[in-house]
Protein backbone atom coordinates (compact mmCIF):
# COMPACT_ATOMS: atom_id res chain seq x y z
CA UNK A 1 0.00 0.00 0.00
CA UNK A 2 1.16 3.37 -1.07
CA UNK A 3 2.74 5.81 1.98
CA UNK A 4 0.02 8.25 3.26
CA UNK A 5 0.82 11.78 3.87
CA UNK A 6 -1.62 14.70 3.95
CA UNK A 7 -0.78 16.17 0.78
CA UNK A 8 -1.43 12.84 -1.09
CA UNK A 9 -5.32 12.04 0.54
CA UNK A 10 -6.21 8.81 1.44
CA UNK A 11 -4.62 4.96 0.20
CA UNK A 12 -7.94 4.12 -1.70
CA UNK A 13 -11.51 5.54 -1.83
CA UNK A 14 -13.54 2.58 -0.17
CA UNK A 15 -17.03 4.56 -2.14
CA UNK A 16 -16.78 2.70 -5.45
CA UNK A 17 -16.38 -0.32 -3.33
CA UNK A 18 -19.20 0.27 -0.69
CA UNK A 19 -21.41 1.54 -3.37
CA UNK A 20 -21.43 -1.97 -5.15
CA UNK A 21 -22.24 -3.53 -1.85
CA UNK A 22 -25.54 -1.15 -1.70
CA UNK A 23 -26.47 -2.34 -4.69
CA UNK A 24 -25.92 -6.26 -3.92
CA UNK A 25 -27.69 -5.80 -0.68
CA UNK A 26 -30.87 -3.99 -2.47
CA UNK A 27 -30.71 -7.00 -4.96
CA UNK A 28 -31.66 -9.72 -2.40
CA UNK A 29 -35.14 -10.53 -2.38
CA UNK A 30 -36.57 -11.42 1.27
CA UNK A 31 -37.25 -15.10 0.16
CA UNK A 32 -32.91 -14.98 -0.24
CA UNK A 33 -32.31 -14.52 3.30
CA UNK A 34 -32.42 -17.79 4.62
CA UNK A 35 -30.17 -19.19 1.64
CA UNK A 36 -27.02 -20.45 2.68
CA UNK A 37 -23.79 -18.46 1.33
CA UNK A 38 -20.09 -19.69 0.48
CA UNK A 39 -19.43 -18.86 4.93
CA UNK A 40 -20.69 -22.05 6.29
CA UNK A 41 -21.68 -20.49 9.30
CA UNK A 42 -23.58 -17.23 7.81
CA UNK A 43 -26.93 -17.73 6.12
CA UNK A 44 -27.65 -14.42 3.87
CA UNK A 45 -29.25 -12.55 6.96
CA UNK A 46 -26.35 -13.32 8.91
CA UNK A 47 -23.98 -11.86 6.25
CA UNK A 48 -26.13 -8.83 5.77
CA UNK A 49 -26.05 -8.31 9.68
CA UNK A 50 -22.26 -8.82 9.79
CA UNK A 51 -21.67 -6.28 6.96
CA UNK A 52 -23.51 -3.54 8.67
CA UNK A 53 -21.70 -4.17 11.85
CA UNK A 54 -18.31 -4.40 10.13
CA UNK A 55 -18.91 -1.18 8.78
CA UNK A 56 -19.94 0.58 12.17
CA UNK A 57 -16.89 -0.95 13.61
CA UNK A 58 -14.53 0.15 10.82
CA UNK A 59 -16.32 3.92 10.44
CA UNK A 60 -14.90 3.99 14.21
CA UNK A 61 -12.03 2.85 13.44
CA UNK A 62 -10.96 5.32 10.54
CA UNK A 63 -12.25 8.34 12.80
CA UNK A 64 -10.42 6.63 16.12
CA UNK A 65 -13.46 6.77 17.97
CA UNK A 66 -12.12 3.47 20.15
CA UNK A 67 -15.07 1.83 21.85
CA UNK A 68 -18.00 -1.25 22.15
CA UNK A 69 -18.12 -1.27 18.14
CA UNK A 70 -14.35 -1.67 17.69
CA UNK A 71 -13.43 -4.27 20.73
CA UNK A 72 -16.42 -6.28 19.57
CA UNK A 73 -15.05 -9.52 17.51
CA UNK A 74 -17.44 -10.94 14.98
CA UNK A 75 -19.58 -14.05 15.98
CA UNK A 76 -21.71 -15.42 13.64
CA UNK A 77 -23.75 -16.98 16.95
CA UNK A 78 -24.39 -13.48 17.60
CA UNK A 79 -25.15 -11.26 14.84
CA UNK A 80 -28.61 -10.21 13.81
CA UNK A 81 -30.24 -8.67 10.86
CA UNK A 82 -32.15 -5.51 12.20
CA UNK A 83 -35.76 -4.89 10.47
CA UNK A 84 -34.36 -1.68 9.17
CA UNK A 85 -31.74 -3.22 7.15
CA UNK A 86 -32.56 -1.97 3.96
CA UNK A 87 -32.15 1.61 5.10
CA UNK A 88 -29.50 1.10 7.67
CA UNK A 89 -26.81 -0.49 5.50
CA UNK A 90 -26.77 2.22 2.94
CA UNK A 91 -26.43 4.73 5.28
CA UNK A 92 -23.17 3.29 7.70
CA UNK A 93 -21.76 2.06 4.14
CA UNK A 94 -21.61 5.85 3.19
CA UNK A 95 -20.36 6.98 6.61
CA UNK A 96 -17.48 4.06 6.11
CA UNK A 97 -16.15 5.65 2.48
CA UNK A 98 -16.24 9.06 3.80
CA UNK A 99 -14.57 8.41 7.42
CA UNK A 100 -11.96 6.98 5.59
CA UNK A 101 -11.20 9.77 3.43
CA UNK A 102 -9.52 11.20 5.62
CA UNK A 103 -6.01 10.87 5.09
CA UNK A 104 -5.97 10.41 9.23
CA UNK A 105 -7.35 7.51 9.34
CA UNK A 106 -4.86 5.66 7.32
CA UNK A 107 -2.07 7.27 10.09
CA UNK A 108 -0.96 5.94 13.57
CA UNK A 109 -3.13 3.18 15.38
CA UNK A 110 -6.69 2.56 15.60
CA UNK A 111 -8.50 -0.95 16.69
CA UNK A 112 -10.89 -3.22 14.77
CA UNK A 113 -12.44 -6.57 16.30
CA UNK A 114 -11.01 -5.81 19.57
CA UNK A 115 -7.58 -5.93 17.63
CA UNK A 116 -5.06 -2.76 17.69
CA UNK A 117 -3.49 -2.68 14.69
CA UNK A 118 -2.27 0.32 12.10
CA UNK A 119 -5.01 3.01 10.53
CA UNK A 120 -3.47 1.59 7.28
CA UNK A 121 -3.54 -2.11 7.87
CA UNK A 122 -7.40 -1.30 9.18
CA UNK A 123 -8.31 0.22 6.06
CA UNK A 124 -6.91 -3.11 3.71
CA UNK A 125 -8.86 -5.09 6.25
CA UNK A 126 -11.91 -3.37 5.87
CA UNK A 127 -11.06 -3.10 1.87
CA UNK A 128 -10.78 -6.77 1.68
CA UNK A 129 -13.70 -7.87 4.27
CA UNK A 130 -16.42 -5.69 1.04
CA UNK A 131 -14.53 -7.15 -1.60
CA UNK A 132 -14.87 -10.80 -0.21
CA UNK A 133 -18.17 -10.61 1.75
CA UNK A 134 -19.02 -8.70 -1.73
CA UNK A 135 -18.36 -12.28 -3.48
CA UNK A 136 -20.38 -14.38 -0.63
CA UNK A 137 -23.29 -12.27 -0.63
CA UNK A 138 -23.68 -11.69 -5.07
CA UNK A 139 -22.95 -15.71 -5.01
CA UNK A 140 -26.02 -16.53 -2.10
CA UNK A 141 -28.51 -14.41 -4.42
CA UNK A 142 -27.60 -15.28 -7.77
CA UNK A 143 -26.28 -11.46 -8.47
CA UNK A 144 -23.55 -10.27 -10.94
CA UNK A 145 -20.51 -9.17 -8.65
CA UNK A 146 -18.60 -6.57 -10.21
CA UNK A 147 -16.25 -5.83 -7.57
CA UNK A 148 -14.09 -1.84 -7.87
CA UNK A 149 -10.81 -2.86 -9.68
CA UNK A 150 -8.95 -0.37 -6.79
CA UNK A 151 -10.34 -2.54 -3.98
CA UNK A 152 -10.22 -6.00 -5.51
CA UNK A 153 -6.11 -5.15 -6.17
CA UNK A 154 -5.62 -4.46 -2.87
CA UNK A 155 -7.71 -7.12 -1.17
CA UNK A 156 -5.59 -9.67 -3.53
CA UNK A 157 -2.53 -8.22 -2.50
CA UNK A 158 -3.55 -8.00 0.99
CA UNK A 159 -4.66 -12.18 0.91
CA UNK A 160 -1.90 -13.05 -0.74
CA UNK A 161 0.88 -11.52 1.58
CA UNK A 162 -1.26 -12.72 4.41
CA UNK A 163 -0.83 -16.07 2.79
CA UNK A 164 2.71 -16.02 2.43
CA UNK A 165 2.84 -14.80 5.91
CA UNK A 166 5.32 -17.78 7.89
CA UNK A 167 3.97 -19.85 10.48
CA UNK A 168 -0.39 -18.98 8.97
CA UNK A 169 -0.40 -22.29 7.36
CA UNK A 170 -3.20 -20.63 5.31
CA UNK A 171 -5.31 -17.58 4.47
CA UNK A 172 -7.14 -15.23 6.58
CA UNK A 173 -10.37 -16.94 6.81
CA UNK A 174 -9.64 -20.14 5.65
CA UNK A 175 -6.79 -23.10 3.71
CA UNK A 176 -6.39 -21.33 0.69
CA UNK A 177 -8.02 -22.56 -1.88
CA UNK A 178 -5.34 -23.30 -5.23
CA UNK A 179 -6.67 -21.65 -8.47
CA UNK A 180 -4.89 -21.38 -11.61
CA UNK A 181 -2.46 -18.83 -11.91
CA UNK A 182 -3.79 -16.89 -15.07
CA UNK A 183 -7.82 -16.85 -13.66
CA UNK A 184 -9.38 -13.69 -13.32
CA UNK A 185 -8.14 -11.81 -10.14
CA UNK A 186 -11.43 -11.93 -8.41
CA UNK A 187 -11.02 -15.87 -8.47
CA UNK A 188 -7.54 -15.45 -7.11
CA UNK A 189 -8.45 -13.43 -4.71
CA UNK A 190 -11.66 -15.29 -3.58
CA UNK A 191 -9.43 -18.36 -3.71
CA UNK A 192 -6.85 -16.78 -1.39
CA UNK A 193 -9.51 -16.55 0.65
CA UNK A 194 -10.42 -19.95 1.34
CA UNK A 195 -13.72 -20.00 -0.96
CA UNK A 196 -14.07 -22.23 -4.29
CA UNK A 197 -14.33 -19.72 -6.85
CA UNK A 198 -16.47 -22.20 -8.69
CA UNK A 199 -19.05 -21.77 -5.11
CA UNK A 200 -23.11 -22.09 -6.51
CA UNK A 201 -25.64 -22.17 -4.12
CA UNK A 202 -26.92 -25.64 -3.25
CA UNK A 203 -23.06 -27.07 -4.13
Amino acid sequence: MNDVTPDRGPALDLGPQTRVIARLAEGVRDDRLTARTPCPDYAVRTMLGHLLGLSVAFRDAARKDLGVTTATAPDPATTGLDPDWREALPKVLDELADAWRDPAAWTGTTRAGGIDLPGEVAGAVAVDELVVHGWDLARATGQEYHPDPAALRLSYDFLHAAAEEPGRGGGIFGPVVAVPADAPLLDRAVGLSGRDPGWRPGL
